[in-house]
């Protein structure tokens, strides 16, 4: 499969993303997640890759599977609500 430059750019921006898992990556341009750790080495300097992965690996937030949550975004229970447009007080 031949990739545009600016596929493989998205790629890379949701590669780096914390929140979102590989298997979206997947979904969209259909590389598993080895061929993603392959593009990465392949598009990127030695130093970063190697940040990267420091990055990823074990990351549950990367694999859809290992989330504590389901649908929807991850709200972090000391995250500030906000109505109409303003910053709830705590």
């Amino acid at each position: 499969m031949m990739l545009e430059v600016k596929d493989i750019d998205r790629i890379i921006e949701m590669a780096w993303e914390d929140r979102t898992p590989f298997e979206a990556i997947t979904y969209q341009f259909g590389l598993k997640e080895q061929d993603i750790i392959e593009l990465m080495r392949k598009e990127m300097k030695p130093s970063s890759f190697r940040m990267w992965r420091a990055r990823v690996q074990g990351r549950a937030t990367k694999h859809s599977k290992k989330r504590t949550f389901g649908k929807g975004r991850f709200k972090c229970s000391r995250q500030r609500t906000i109505t109409n447009n303003s910053i709830s007080k705590r």
